[in-house]
């Protein structure tokens, strides 16, 4: 069933919304002419699921994946960061391309799981929830199309694992059509928030040690089994992220506030604020300062005729 077409100029992308029950007609095999050629030439998004089970493979921390094998960019101008595969030096090719195939396979990102299908995530402004449609993938170079065999979406969807990454994708997807949708009223986030976005959400390891400084356990109470399952398991550490930058970012409550804490960082806040405006005031008058110092006033009034 097809929903209204969406124009993506110079995109690969059909445009046609399509549901679940869409059948497709597509497979990709070893041996078939295009073998590689995908993967020959990337421009692949992570989510932050698909970095847990990057890193975890190779055996290294977030941080060291994110330096050595990803590139920040902004899914918006001076908005929100996402994360992109890096490619091999001085080329477009997937840096875990071999001749056989992906050797990341079982681990491989959404976007590689879900090729030659699109996930698209919309959220309207006065909705709290995102609604899921597919779109078809066509490129020149892809000769799955013309494999005869034919599934719906959500079979293919459950073939390749997709179902999984999506549903522990879904409050990260959330937050970012958050952003997206609330548009110019919001304005754009500042620095610290776009940091602790981009930290929280990627970079795993690091929230790992910023929950369990003493810091944050002075101002967000959560209890001793809480925090030892967080401290646990990665995954469960990253949807508490969502939840923690929900709360920060947009004011969804869901974490407790220890209030005393939470009153002393309000107060140190607006005297931080009123530092700040004093320094500009005296700034913006020792300018002025200087800028009369540098005139001369002629005192007698203005000259005869």
């Amino acid at each position: 069933m097809s929903q209204p077409p969406v124009t993506i100029p110079g995109s690969p992308v059909v445009p046609n919304m399509v549901s679940p029950d869409h059948v497709i007609q597509f497979s990709c095999h070893k041996g078939i002419g295009c073998w590689n050629a995908c993967c020959s030439n990337i421009d692949i998004s992570l989510t932050p699921y698909d970095i847990i089970r990057l890193k975890k493979r190779l055996g290294i921390t977030s941080t060291e994946f994110l330096k050595e094998y990803t590139v920040p960019y902004e899914m918006e101008k001076d908005g929100i960061a996402g994360v992109k595969f890096r490619s091999v030096d001085n080329g477009t090719a997937c840096r875990f391309m071999r001749p056989e195939g992906c050797s990341v396979y079982a681990d491989r990102p959404t976007a590689c799981r879900y090729y030659p299908v699109a996930l698209l995530s919309m959220r309207k402004q006065d909705e709290y929830t995102d609604t899921e449609s597919y779109a078809i993938v066509k490129e020149d170079h892809c000769r799955g199309h013309a494999e005869n065999r034919r599934l719906a979406i959500a079979d293919y969807r459950k073939e390749q694992g997709v179902e999984e990454y999506d549903e522990l994708a879904r409050g990260w997807r959330q937050l970012v059509l958050k952003k997206k949708s609330a548009g110019p009223s919001v304005g754009a986030p500042s620095l610290k928030s776009r940091q602790l976005f981009f930290m929280a959400c990627y970079d795993v390891d690091t929230f790992h040690d910023f929950v369990e400084s003493e810091a944050f356990g002075k101002l967000f109470k959560l209890s001793a089994d809480e925090k030892a399952m967080l401290m646990a398991d990665d995954v469960e550490l990253m949807q508490f992220a969502f939840r923690f930058l929900k709360q920060v970012l947009f004011g969804e409550q869901s974490i407790e506030l220890d209030e005393a804490a939470a009153k002393a960082r309000l107060e140190k806040w607006r005297e931080r604020q009123k530092e700040i405006e004093r320094e500009a005031a005296e700034k913006l008058a020792r300018a002025e300062e200087g800028m009369y110092e540098d005139t001369d006033f002629d005192q007698g009034g203005p000259s005869a005729p």
